[in-house]
């Protein structure tokens, strides 16, 4: 096939990349490099099944010559407001990808005749009172608080592409992508694993909110490429979780990375009051089970391993 990919500089679009170019598929990149890093594809240059454009989604998009899938990838997804990258500080940009950058894949997908994959993600449930999460759960969303930017324009353009689908008739998909991680993650991208893992690589006291009681799952980047490929290739249109629904708490993830890197330094509690992040998130799968025959097959240790050298590259350690 020959496929579209948007946000294909980023950490999650460049491994479908690798995938879809594994595959045999000829891909075609678009970014605008916002949060993306030309690092992530420079290997990809020169492949006769790659061609890249730097653009930006939000306006109108040609792409010459017949596509057979879009995948629409592109948006600021990071959660720390001490990036100059992140959606709190990217606002508009960040509802414009979601917005219009939605509106205008779709229009490439409907014009082509093409399936389309939307990547929705699980800040979609908010601080979720139903745990774990189902795709059926609507959610318990603060349309009007700082995260709202991205987690409504997520919520919108899910209710885009299924309103494509039911009058256009798009052969649309949509993955609810959870906590994922691995090699070419962003270092300052915010979330805990990239935080603590620079923080005990470097020897420094890792940092937990609160008492570390709350709760995430983190899903290998191959094990998320190989469900996001495997929903792609289905007829399924409804919502679908991809994630790792293996649950521990901060505290124990903290502990976790600090005898993996063989980190000595106490772990340093801060005021909750400071992180603004949901309190429990965990994915049900069984849709996925399901649907997909898929579930994750790398455990976290064995993640770990595979994430840690790259760390150390970007960290001057290795």
């Amino acid at each position: 096939m020959r496929i579209l990919i948007t946000g294909a500089a980023g950490f999650l679009g460049s491994h479908l990349c690798d995938r879809l170019i594994l595959e045999g598929h000829d891909v075609i990149g678009l970014d605008n490099f916002v949060t993306g890093s030309k690092d992530n594809i420079a290997h990809l240059f020169g492949s006769q099944h790659f061609t890249f454009y730097k653009h930006d989604v939000s306006n109108y998009i040609f792409i010459p010559a017949k596509l057979d899938a879009v995948l629409h990838f592109a948006s600021p997804a990071s959660p720390n407001p001490a990036s100059p990258y992140a959606y709190f500080n990217l606002p508009i940009q960040t509802m414009k990808a979601g917005a219009l950058g939605t509106h205008n894949t779709l229009g490439v997908a409907k014009a082509n005749n093409a399936r389309f994959l939307l990547a929705s993600t699980s800040e979609i449930y908010g601080d979720p009172t139903e745990h774990p999460q189902k795709e059926t759960y609507a959610g318990n969303v603060d349309i009007t608080g700082p995260r709202a930017v991205y987690d409504e324009a997520k919520r919108f353009a899910e209710s885009l592409t299924l309103a494509y689908h039911r009058q256009h008739g798009v052969d649309t998909r949509i993955v609810r992508i959870f906590n994922t991680y691995g090699p070419r993650m962003d270092l300052e991208d915010g979330r805990a694993l990239p935080n603590l893992l620079k923080q005990a690589l470097l020897g420094q006291s890792l940092t937990v909110y609160g008492d570390g009681g709350q709760t995430r799952s983190f899903c290998y980047v191959d094990d998320l490429v190989e469900g996001i490929y495997r929903l792609l290739m289905s007829d399924e249109h409804m919502p679908v979780n991809i994630g790792n629904p293996v649950e521990m708490s901060i505290l124990q993830f903290a502990q976790t990375i600090n005898r993996m890197t063989d980190n000595t330094t106490e772990i340093t509690y801060v005021d909750a009051r400071s992180s603004r992040d949901p309190q429990r998130r965990r994915p049900d799968i069984t849709r996925a089970q399901t649907i997909l025959g898929w579930e994750p097959k790398v455990d976290l240790e064995e993640g770990l391993n595979r994430t840690i050298p790259y760390f150390k590259q970007k960290l001057g350690l290795a």
